[in-house]
């Protein structure tokens, strides 16, 4: 809800477990249910606003206000749900032709479409074989933005590439998700995660059921 111009696609499992009736009314029913919640949260901020607005001294609030019209503006398109069984290879296939049928509708994604310069990938063939061959990446799973510059530059190919685009090529990276990079955040701005399975890894060691518990249990 919070991501500009989201799109969801519910899938529903289960299905073995149900008759061929149930599925339908179930589809039916989540799908009204999600209606009803955007048109709530519709609402709920338009009343936010509306009460920041007609404040005694909005001037205090623009901020909140500020986020919540971002918020209100940020249009999330819900597809139809598909229903699979989890059991049946079959479902998982048409699962997947049906993302992959989305994926490639240019009014739900228009950058499906843009071409990249080849750069781009030869960016992206070199990032993959960094993360693959430096025992540093290896380890840790990141590598500083400056030195991975300059590990790039040292390919013949790549020898003219500047900061500016690897930036931008980076963004687009992030966006396809082979890589992360927290460009928005001051303390991780020059750090690049070429591998984001570690971050994975490192929050299932921070963020965990009774954390605080197991720590206070320490002597």
């Amino acid at each position: 809800m919070r991501v500009p111009n989201s799109v969801v696609l519910p899938v529903g499992t289960h299905v073995d477990c149900c008759q061929e009736q149930e599925v339908a009314e179930k589809t039916r029913d989540i799908m009204a249910r999600i209606t009803a919640m955007l048109a709530e949260r519709k609402s709920n901020l338009a009343h936010f606003i509306d009460n920041l607005e007609g404040s005694e001294e909005p001037k205090f609030y623009v901020d909140q206000w500020e986020r919540l019209k971002e918020m209100e503006s940020c249009t999330l398109t819900i597809l139809n749900l598909v229903a699979v069984n989890c059991t049946d290879h079959r479902d998982i296939k048409k699962l997947e032709g049906t993302i992959l049928e989305h994926v490639k509708n240019e009014e739900l994604f228009p950058e499906v479409v843009r071409v990249l310069p080849p750069v781009y990938r030869q960016v992206e063939a070199a990032i993959v074989d960094i993360a693959q061959r430096e025992e540093m990446v290896a380890h840790h799973g990141m590598m500083d933005l400056q030195h991975l510059l300059s590990k790039l530059s040292q390919r013949k190919h790549l020898a003219s590439l500047g900061r500016e685009l690897l930036q931008d090529i980076l963004r687009y990276l992030h966006r396809i998700g082979l890589i992360v990079w927290y460009e928005e955040i001051k303390h991780l701005e020059s750090t690049v995660f070429l591998q984001p399975t570690f971050l994975i890894t490192m929050f299932k060691l921070l963020v965990r059921y009774r954390l605080v518990q197991q720590l206070e249990s320490i002597s």
